[in-house]
């Protein structure tokens, strides 16, 4: 699938649910019901973004489910499965400065105190605790470093024009 920053993936379809034609959904969100707080989302389907509408949707328990127009047995459904869900970037709320969404810092060089690349954001992972950012160094990602996504304590500065972040983190030798 080709990258395009002008989409975000919001989430994924997992499958058929039920007999007239509903989708499991998960949800990258977080809480993982914002997902049903934007509208239109697009569908990675036969190599394409595809705008959807959605009918319905709920929530039980800890399952999301949707209804998406055009869908009316499992059979339909099924066609979906694994299907990215994606929105529009401008659909996403203004951030206040200094916060980010974490594919913004997604591809940042990162420098450390002592103005040592010591590589690209591969990925940001959620620990619970707080966010980590997954530091690759070399594109087989085998020495990667994990560092607190904590601004002002270990995260000091981020230019997304210049596509730089500056950390206080020192390179184990």
């Amino acid at each position: 699938m080709q990258e395009d920053k002008s989409q975000i993936r919001v989430g994924r379809i997992g499958g058929a649910h039920g007999i007239r034609g509903w989708l499991k959904i998960m949800s990258y969100t977080r809480p993982k019901e914002n997902i049903f707080t934007y509208s239109p989302w697009l569908i990675y389907v036969n190599d394409a973004w595809k705008e959807i509408e959605i009918e319905e949707h709920q929530q039980r328990g800890e399952r999301l489910l949707v209804k998406m127009s055009g869908i009316e047995c499992p059979e339909d459904a099924r066609s979906y499965m694994n299907c990215d869900l994606a929105i529009k970037s401008e659909q996403l709320p203004t951030l206040n400065e200094g916060e980010y969404y974490w594919h913004d810092l997604i591809g940042l060089e990162v420098f450390n105190q002592d103005e040592i690349n010591i590589g690209k954001i591969s990925k940001v992972t959620e620990t619970g605790a707080n966010d980590v950012l997954v530091i690759s160094k070399d594109s087989e990602n085998k020495n990667n470093i994990l560092i607190p996504l904590v601004m002002e304590i270990y995260v000091k500065q981020v230019d997304l024009i210049a596509r730089t972040m500056h950390v206080d983190w020192q390179i184990d030798e």
